[in-house]
């Protein structure tokens, strides 16, 4: 987790990269913790720790990160889906937060995020009895944004970021904090957000060529400025 929130934040620096696409395997994006390394483990120890500040770390991340998820997503690996701004998965897809069954419970966003995400009837079921979620049902529930084939997981998730990246980077990035201000706050204060937010996107470089280049029936050129 050390080494991946490195990366991203690397990445997150470079102006270049406008969208972010973070997988793992055919059959699993992430299984969750080292349940050895965490038996072995004090409470003191996991305080000092501070490991579930990572998850944290990415969901502060700038650039738009897309999670293309095959197989299980479980636990820490769940959590770690939910800190992406969204989710494309595999029909293979299986999502859970089994952590009750080991006598602990979620610790790096799961009883927050998946809630937010599916409403609490789903979260209860998933949380409290560890029931996993099917692609189809993710789909259903809000989890997820995509559902494709299995030999296509990989390669949608990276044309959803190509499409993002086409738009222009400062309107992606203030949308991006709009919609998570929907999703912690009220609707009044998001509302503020969003009108402070469009009029900081209006007075940027990327607004006025976009507009220009629509008038003059072109594709834009943006800078990101």
């Amino acid at each position: 987790m050390n080494e991946l929130v490195s990366e991203l934040q690397r990445l997150d620096r470079d102006d270049a990269i406008r969208c972010i696409v973070l997988g793992g395997s055919e059959r699993a994006f992430a299984a969750g913790a080292d349940i050895g390394e965490l038996a072995r483990s004090s409470a003191i120890e996991l305080y000092f720790a501070r490991r579930v500040e990572r998850w944290d770390a990415i969901r502060n991340l700038w650039t738009p990160l897309v999670a293309a998820v095959s197989g299980y997503c479980l636990g820490g690996g769940c959590e770690l889906a939910l800190s992406c701004d969204l989710i494309v998965a595999s029909e293979s897809a299986r999502f859970g937060q089994p952590e009750t069954s080991l006598g602990i419970i979620p610790g790096a966003g799961g009883t927050q995020r998946l809630t937010r995400a599916v409403g609490k009837a789903v979260a209860m079921d998933v949380i409290l009895s560890g029931r996993l979620l099917g692609a189809d049902e993710a789909l259903a529930a809000g989890l997820v944004a995509r559902v494709v084939a299995q030999e296509a997981w990989l390669e949608e998730a990276k044309r959803v970021a190509r499409d993002i990246a086409s738009k222009g980077p400062v309107a992606t990035r203030l949308a991006k904090e709009a919609v998570d201000r929907a999703y912690e706050s009220t609707l009044q204060l998001g509302l503020e957000y969003e009108r402070r937010a469009l009029y900081l996107a209006f007075a940027s470089e990327d607004a006025k060529e976009g507009l220009t280049a629509f008038t003059e029936k072109r594709k834009p050129y943006f800078k990101g400025r």
